[in-house]
């Protein structure tokens, strides 16, 4: 297909786009500053693409529906549905378990549970994906650090990379495992296979390399303030609920790796695991919350009834509900055991407009009656939905101008079909533009594209997608936030604990200046120490990533030797 002025035109719309994604703008228009940025630029691109009449409807179907087997509305539901099990697993208290048990291993020796935590935060992204260990071990590592007085930038640093290195090893840890899975027509087992070597030798020699970083003791102290050892058994806040969940996503993730021999879409798998696990939260929540409680007088009363003083009961509904209702949170257990429902309930009084409390009257009563839904479900990243399906579709209006034909006519040039060749072109290509290319899901649908456009040999092309896998987990590890959906949720919940402690300072401050009292130095410290900026974000992660990436490809090369 000819290059032409449509064509042009479609391509520095697409740059366009993304360079507003990286970095957002506000243009004035009258006395209204408009927002141009993740959520706006590329749905702005897709109506200026339209009305230019760059894309038409078709290209807006085929980036919703998908082409040559790339589903993106499958990739979405599975992305929603394990993210939902994976949050409903965290509130229940399992991952903080996990933390204060390895916390206690190890003791007040820095250098040790520096490691203890990047092992354990690797172990459950394989198991859980990338994006649920974001969502939730961020939030831990934030008031871990603050709790136990540690510089929490190497400590999230850390978590950061292990959680996009080990999601590369099942294909639920990514969606962009899926996109290459689809896009290459390789068994879901078959991609584990490739991966898992692939794996070890990143994960390794990212943590050598982030300790070498880390190295001075201001960032990780060789011997640490002496702390009390967490009660690990105390932590799982819902026994009932953590088996239940377990079960549930350790089946759908083998019942996964199983169908994938029979070619059906992982979306029909997911979907119900996570549909049953939203029925028994509810059905568990009506159960707990209405059931009748025996009270100091005999008389039987129901959890909804019991009355503030009656910690023992609200005591658990109020850790479950403390990101519902807009309670700040504090370290360890010492706020959200200690509040009560009705402390809860009144940090949350509704005190805007009348739409605002008429909300709130409905709101309230059922996240009361159902907290474990009601807190999962403002956790879910639905902003990124709009973003994501624009993605999709500005790649296939570049596809429809003929952009990916001629991309993949150069790559078969560059490689000549060769494996090796291959293998190092889409790898560095794929780390590069996971930063340029509107996220590592747009990245891996472009070269999946241009690699299938290529039309190169069977086992080259098998090389290609390998290569593709290793470059669009790590490639999250990058310049840019925008590199990943996990880095743009990194951020977005930085910047919110950094407002949260920082007004949480800022209330303590103001009562302790009513008290007479001196406000004690460095008090707002902490909150800024969250404040990463996006030259630090690339600069902290240069290192990590040149050694993971030559090591990897070198590991993917090695693995193509020895099976072609």
């Amino acid at each position: 297909m000819a290059i032409t002025r449509f064509s042009i035109v479609t391509l520095v719309i697409f740059v366009l786009s993304i360079t507003f994604v990286i970095r957002p703008v506000k243009i004035r228009i009258r006395d209204k500053r408009i927002p141009i940025n993740l959520t706006t630029a590329p749905i702005l691109a897709i109506a200026i693409l339209w009305a230019s009449q760059c894309l038409g409807p078709t290209q807006i179907r085929d980036g919703i529906v998908g082409t040559e087997g790339v589903k993106p509305y499958n990739i979405l539901i599975l992305f929603f549905s394990l993210a939902y099990m994976a949050i409903t697993l965290d509130i229940s208290g399992v991952l903080q378990a996990a933390a204060f048990w390895v916390s206690n291993k190890g003791g007040t020796n820095g250098r040790k549970l520096y490691f203890y935590f990047y092992v354990m935060l690797t172990l459950l992204s394989v198991c859980l994906g990338n994006d649920p260990i974001i969502l939730s071990g961020t939030v831990f590592l934030i008031y871990y650090t603050r709790g136990v007085d540690l510089e929490p930038f190497p400590w999230l640093m850390a978590e950061f990379a292990s959680a996009n290195t080990a999601s590369m090893v099942l294909v639920v840890g990514n969606p962009t495992n899926v996109v290459v899975c689809e896009g290459f027509g390789i068994n879901f087992a078959a991609f584990t296979l490739y991966t898992i070597l692939i794996f070890l030798a990143c994960n390794v020699v990212c943590y050598f390399a982030l300790a070498f970083q880390f190295r001075d003791v201001k960032y990780i102290p060789r011997q640490m303030k002496p702390i009390e050892k967490f009660d690990v058994q105390a932590a799982i806040r819902d026994p009932v609920s953590a088996c239940v969940g377990s079960a549930l996503l350790f089946s759908c993730i083998v019942v996964i790796m199983v169908t994938s021999f029979f070619k059906v879409d992982v979306w029909e798998i997911a979907l119900p695991f996570a549909a049953a696990k939203f029925i028994f939260d509810l059905a568990w929540d009506y159960y707990r919350y209405t059931r009748p409680k025996p009270s100091s007088t005999g008389e039987a009363k129901s959890d909804l009834e019991v009355s503030p003083d009656d910690t023992d009961f609200n005591m658990q509904r109020a850790m479950t509900m403390q990101s519902t209702v807009g309670r700040r949170s504090t370290f360890a257990s010492s706020g959200p055991a200690s509040m009560t429902e009705s402390q809860t309930l009144q940090d949350s009084s509704p005190k805007g407009n009348w739409l605002q409390r008429t909300k709130d009257a409905v709101y309230i009563p059922l996240a009361l009656r159902f907290p474990v839904f009601f807190t999962a479900l403002p956790r879910l990243p639905f902003a990124l939905v709009p973003f994501a399906f624009s993605q999709f579709i500005l790649i296939e209006a570049l596809s429809h101008q003929g952009w990916i034909e001629v991309f993949g006519h150069w790559l078969s040039r560059a490689s000549h079909g060769q494996i090796h060749p291959t293998v190092w072109l889409i790898g560095v290509l794929g780390v590069i533009l996971c930063n340029v290319a509107g996220t590592n899901i747009g990245a891996t649908i472009l070269l999946t594209k241009i690699v299938r456009a290529a039309a190169l040999p069977a086992h080259t092309t098998r090389a290609a997608g390998v290569s593709l896998a290793l470059a669009s987990n790590i490639g999250a590890v990058s310049a840019t936030f925008s590199a990943s959906l996990a880095g743009l949720l990194w951020k977005t919940i930085l910047k919110q604990k950094q407002d949260e402690i920082a007004a949480d300072e800022a209330e303590k401050a103001a009562l302790a200046k009513r008290k007479g009292q001196e406000v004690p130095p460095g008090a707002f410290e902490f909150a800024q120490r969250l404040s990463i900026k996006q030259g630090d974000f690339a600069r902290w992660n240069v290192l990590p990533l040149l050694v993971m990436t030559v090591v990897g490809l070198a590991v993917v090369s090695a693995e193509m030797a020895v099976l072609y």
